[in-house]
């Protein structure tokens, strides 16, 4: 009987541990801590020309970070509705950088659907942009209002992490108007 009991007590401290380990293990560290109204992460692109774009220049603007790969349908499916957005709203105060997760070596994909772009896109590296955490699902994309300061967090929209036309009028056009 003690055998019985000392093992069902160790199957549960087990299995509570892995559930533990399980859910922390689904969202980055980093991650959690981004707050929207919060002083947004710093993050650099460095685009496929060499032009360095940092957000920490571009306060005053409204900046989109997104995070995408040649590879990833959903993120196909997003991009010419994003960057015909972005080429709108570019003189109203909108960048946008974009993220490449593809691998260097996959650069003329890369340059290819860079090409029908309006906003100028880079690879991530392990310094492009660490406050974001770990880029664990794509699309995934931040906005940053006109302050420097967090405005829509990727993790925190799980039913609708992509753009589309409607979503990018009701998160953006706002912050837009805001001077």
């Amino acid at each position: 009987m003690p055998c019985n009991t000392l093992t069902r007590r160790r199957l549960l401290q087990s299995t509570a541990a892995m559930a533990a380990v399980g859910i922390s293990g689904l969202i980055p560290a980093q991650a959690t801590s981004l707050l929207i109204g919060q002083p947004a992460p710093e993050a650099t692109l460095i685009g496929l020309d060499g032009t360095r774009y940092a957000t920490r220049d571009l306060i005053g603007q409204v900046v989109v970070l997104t995070f995408w790969a040649t590879w990833c349908a959903p993120c196909r499916r997003e991009l010419p509705a994003l960057s015909a957005y972005a080429a709108r709203h570019a003189a109203d105060g909108l960048t946008v950088l974009g993220f490449s997760l593809d691998e260097p070596e996959q650069q003329k994909a890369v340059s290819a659907m860079a090409r029908d772009m309006s906003f100028p896109v880079g690879f991530l590296t392990a310094n492009s942009a660490p406050g974001y955490g770990r880029i664990w699902r794509m699309p995934a994309n931040f906005t940053i209002d006109r302050a420097g300061k967090l405005a829509d967090n990727a993790w925190d929209d799980q039913h609708e992490p992509g753009w589309t036309e409607e979503r990018l009028t009701r998160v953006l056009d706002p912050l837009l108007k805001q001077r």
